[in-house]
């Protein structure tokens, strides 16, 4: 009996099976706002941008209103997840009543919930509040401390509230990372980084020593007001011209 062969595949039809069966493979995301390899910005370019930032606005202030260092650290804390004008718009009637630890407590949790039932997560804020005016009065004297690591360790306060409340009430060169500073950092290139932490830490090393009192408020109205998150204002930003933004609207 004769013996039967197959024919055999050659190595270019096989290929041409093995590719046509071959599931189609993801693209790969593109790199992450900390992850762009962009230029750095010159020592020369950073004085630039905050000349020109001091030369606009030469006393540049944070916009959550107060009327002293705790209930600065309170408005911070409310701050979180909503905007300066939603907790102020809640404070106004607060703060006139309750600008220390000693009357926050005595108003109590529960009136303290109907003073800022307009701001989001606001039962849980209500308690931190309560919580981190006990603390105060347990192991501060009733005051804000000084460092960020005790600001740290109260309910309801980060690094970011430690930062805000270091440099408005008490004059610290800190560098508070928000959403607006984070955003400005990664998209300009001046401070890429992955985290908040990250961000803070490049922004401090770039920037002078002179512009640090003010720094953190030039960037976050710069974000809040010119470098949107959705629709940069980038034709009349002040510093477009040293921005690395590839896309860029100009």
């Amino acid at each position: 009996m004769p013996k039967i062969t197959r024919p055999t595949k050659s190595k270019a039809a096989k290929a041409s099976i093995a590719k046509k069966s071959r599931k189609p493979v993801a693209a790969r995301p593109k790199a992450s706002r900390g992850g762009q390899k962009t230029k750095p910005w010159t020592p020369a370019e950073v004085r630039e941008a905050f000349e020109r930032f001091r030369k606009a606005n030469p006393e540049p202030k944070g916009e959550l209103e107060h009327l002293n260092p705790y209930t600065l650290l309170v408005a911070v804390v409310l701050s979180a997840q909503a905007t300066d004008a939603g907790v102020n718009r809640a404070t106004r009637a607060l703060f006139p009543i309750a600008d220390t630890p000693q009357k926050m407590l005595a108003l109590g949790e529960e009136k303290l919930r109907d003073y800022i039932k307009t701001v989001g997560l606001y039962r849980t804020k209500a308690k931190n509040v309560i919580a981190l005016s006990e603390k105060l009065i347990r192991e501060f004297g009733g005051e804000v401390p000084r460092t960020r690591e005790e600001i740290e360790s109260l309910p309801g306060a980060g690094r970011k509230t430690a930062n805000v409340v270091l440099n408005m009430a008490f004059g610290e060169r800190t560098m508070a990372v928000d959403t607006h500073v984070f955003r400005v950092g990664n998209r300009t290139g001046l401070a890429p980084g992955k985290t908040p932490l990250e961000v803070e830490l490049g922004l401090e090393r770039v920037i002078p020593a002179e512009f640090m009192l003010h720094a953190h408020h030039w960037l976050i109205l710069h974000g809040r007001y010119t470098c949107l998150a959705r629709q940069p204002r980038c034709a009349v930003c002040l510093i477009n011209d040293l921005c690395r933004w590839p896309e860029k609207t100009i």
